[in-house]
């Protein structure tokens, strides 16, 4: 499994990751669990091993996708831009766009979803309902197109984070009953089955660059494509 390079320069590294690979392992993780971006950018780009607050294992890493999540991830190549990023994503000034297939028709073409997430005890599960270590979060998204599959209902949504939680999108979908298709996790067996994969896609991601704002992008992918119905 390799991500595709959208573009590179001395400073970044802009990467389409694949749906399916894990960014990065963790001392913890215990059970083995296949080959890393990480292991990938350990080979590739060398100079990322001395890159980040925790370069043995994530080493420029400034953000990161779920593993089922495909889609547009940047890192850095030395420690300055590393910095850089990293106050980037604090302050807000990188804006993050997804898309996602969720299950029925939603209300509102827009809206936005405020629910602080935490930590369901005794789990890794994230939830809108209190749990451990509750911080704000805070989900833009509208609707793109409304179709129906063998019978069931879909939503083609865009959506902007605006704030970084661990399963952020998926937990405030599911929390206003509009799970991702294909997530078990959040959605339960019988949603997960809907899908070959987790419909969850990072598509684009602008950036505060010297000579301006920068955007990268990476198309829905082929799941995404099959799954909805041809106009």
């Amino acid at each position: 499994m390799i991500p595709e390079i959208i573009y590179q320069d001395k400073n970044i590294l802009v990467i389409n990751k694949p749906s399916g690979f894990l960014v990065h392992g963790a001392p913890h993780m215990k059970l083995p669990h296949g080959p890393t971006l990480v292991d990938w950018l350990k080979k590739e780009f060398p100079q990322t091993t001395s890159v980040g607050d925790d370069p043995e294992y994530r080493p420029g890493i400034v953000h990161r996708l779920d593993k089922d999540t495909s889609g547009v991830m940047i890192i850095a190549l030395n420690q300055g831009t590393f910095l850089f990023l990293k106050q980037c994503f604090k302050d807000r000034k990188i804006k993050k766009s997804y898309g996602a297939i969720v299950k029925g028709a939603m209300k509102e073409t827009k809206g936005t979803i405020e629910a602080p997430i935490g930590v369901k005890a005794g789990t890794v599960k994230r939830t809108t309902h209190g749990g451990k270590d509750t911080k704000e979060a805070v989900t833009n998204y509208c609707v793109e197109k409304t179709f129906e599959k063998n019978g069931q209902v879909y939503t083609l949504v865009s959506v902007f984070p605006l704030t970084g939680r661990t399963h952020q999108i998926r937990v405030h979908l599911n929390s206003i009953h509009h799970p991702i298709v294909g997530d078990q996790m959040y959605g339960g067996k019988e949603n997960a089955r809907l899908a070959p994969r987790l419909m969850l896609h990072a598509f684009a991601l602008e950036v505060p660059t010297q000579e301006g704002i920068k955007r990268f992008e990476a198309p829905l992918p082929d799941e995404f494509i099959d799954f909805m119905p041809r106009v």
